[in-house]
C-alpha cells in the first residue's frame, strides 16, 4: 500500500472560463508575490486561444510579464492534486473535491474591457493574492 505524496510547498490553482485575463493576472500577481514558496497553477473551464493583451499591459504596467502565458484547459487531476483551488466565474464547471481549500473571488471579467477596467481588476486581484499568500506562510 502506497502512502499518499506530501507537497513540499502549498499549490493553487486559479480557474476562470478562459483562463485569458482573472485567473492568468492571479497566476502572475502570485509567482511574482510568493516566488518559489507557492506552486502557481491556472486554467480555464472553456480557455480562449491567448492571454487577454490587456491584461498582459496591465501586469506589464507593475514590473510583470504574462505574455509568454498559454490559456490552458481545466485538468481534473492537476485540480485534485491542487491545496487551494481559487474560482473566478466558472460557475457549475468548477471541480469539487472533498479536503481541497476552495474560495470564489467575485471579480469582474476583463474581456472587452478598457485598461482603465483591467487595472481596478488587476488591483483588486493583488489585494486578494496578498491574504491568500498570507494564509499560505
Amino acid at each position: 500500500m502506497s502512502t499518499p505524496t506530501r507537497h513540499t510547498m502549498p499549490s493553487v490553482l486559479f480557474v476562470c472560463v478562459h483562463n485569458a485575463g482573472r485567473s492568468q493576472m492571479a497566476a502572475g500577481w502570485l509567482r511574482h508575490l510568493a516566488g518559489d514558496a507557492v506552486e502557481v497553477r491556472s486554467a480555464g473551464s472553456a480557455p480562449a486561444e491567448h492571454v487577454n493583451p490587456v491584461a498582459v499591459e496591465a501586469m506589464r504596467e507593475v514590473g510583470i510579464d504574462i505574455a509568454g502565458e498559454q490559456p490552458k484547459i481545466l485538468d481534473w487531476d492537476t485540480a485534485e492534486a491542487s491545496d487551494v483551488i481559487i474560482t473566478m466565474g466558472c460557475g457549475d464547471t468548477c471541480p469539487v473535491f472533498p479536503g481541497t481549500r476552495y474560495e470564489d473571488w467575485k471579480l469582474t471579467d476583463p474581456a472587452g474591457q478598457p485598461l482603465p477596467v483591467v487595472r481596478e481588476v488587476r488591483d483588486e486581484i493583488r489585494q486578494h493574492v496578498v491574504r491568500l499568500l498570507d494564509d499560505l506562510t
